[in-house]
Order: structure tokens, then sequence, then C-alpha cells
């Protein structure tokens, strides 16, 4: 019999955090609290990234709370956000907020290793550019290896797919 194997991936499903952004503006736009702060967010960089501009501090970070409020209702995990510091432009602060995706060379060594000392013996992990192979002849053991990484508190949110 072959091998069973999934997929260990971090992605970002780009239409719910559009969604978010734009539940994001409509709610700036709206709440008595920003009104004349010059509170706004949009993408920048396609979907790369995140400019929010406001005219403190306190504003910009205000507006990151709303954003990050709104990915969380989306079902979006916020470690896949990187925010600056909001830094003086002007007369204006602006905080770049990037979105992470994908697994990095480092954190594919790390999750490997996880499962090569903690998971269960018959249990293999490829790197695979940005994206880890777990393959394994018991489906039981690949169960319990999402299980162990699951409970582990990782930098970056996983999706586990291509489960076969």
């Amino acid at each position: 019999m072959a091998d069973s194997s999934f997929d260990i991936v971090s992605k970002i499903d780009h239409q719910e955090a559009d969604n978010a952004l734009n539940q994001t503006v409509k709610e700036v736009g709206h709440r008595f609290d920003f009104k004349g702060t010059g509170a706004s967010i949009a993408w920048s960089g396609g979907q790369k990234a995140v400019e929010i501009k406001a005219n403190s501090e306190e504003r910009a970070n205000a507006v990151l709370d709303v954003f990050k409020d709104k990915l969380i209702k989306r079902g979006l995990s916020l470690k896949v956000l990187d925010a600056d510091e909001p830094k003086l432009s002007g007369k204006e602060y602006r905080l770049m907020v990037t979105l992470k995706e994908g697994i990095d060379q480092e954190h594919a060594r790390k999750i490997s290793k996880i499962i090569r000392d903690e998971g269960p013996k018959g249990v293999k992990a490829q790197i695979q550019g940005e994206e880890l192979r777990v393959s394994s002849k018991k489906r039981d053991e690949l169960q319990e290896v999402i299980a162990l990484l699951k409970g582990k508190d990782l930098e970056i949110a996983l999706q586990f797919t291509n489960y076969r």
C-alpha cells in the first residue's frame, strides 16, 4: 500500500482579507472617534501589504485594531500580520502592515525537526519550496502530527492540505 500524505502550507485567503479590509474602511468612515483624524486604510503593493494613515500614532494603531478584529471575524489568523511601528511622514503617521505567506526555510526546518523529534517514528517530512510534505504508512500517525503541530505555538499560521 502506498504512503498517505498531507501538505503543510501557510497561505492567506486573499478574498477574506480583502473583505476584512473593506469592512475596516467602512467602519473607519462611519465611527465618530475617527472623524477628522484623516484615518484611512488601503492595500499597498497588490495584496501583499496594507498601509494605514492617520494624524496620530494612537489613531493609526486604532485602525490596525479594527482591521485585526475584522480578520478574526473572517476566520484569518493574526499570525499572517507583520506590523511596523507608526512612522511620522509629513503631517501624518503611516503604519505598514505586511501579510506573511509561505513557510520560509528557517520555519520549515523547525517544523520538520519537531515532527522528527516529537512525532511518531514512521513519519517523514520533506521541505518542498514554501511548503512541507509529510508522509507515513499509517493515517493515524499523520493525524497525530497534525494534532502535535496545532498544539505548538509557532510564529506562522499553518494549514493542512492535500490529505490523502
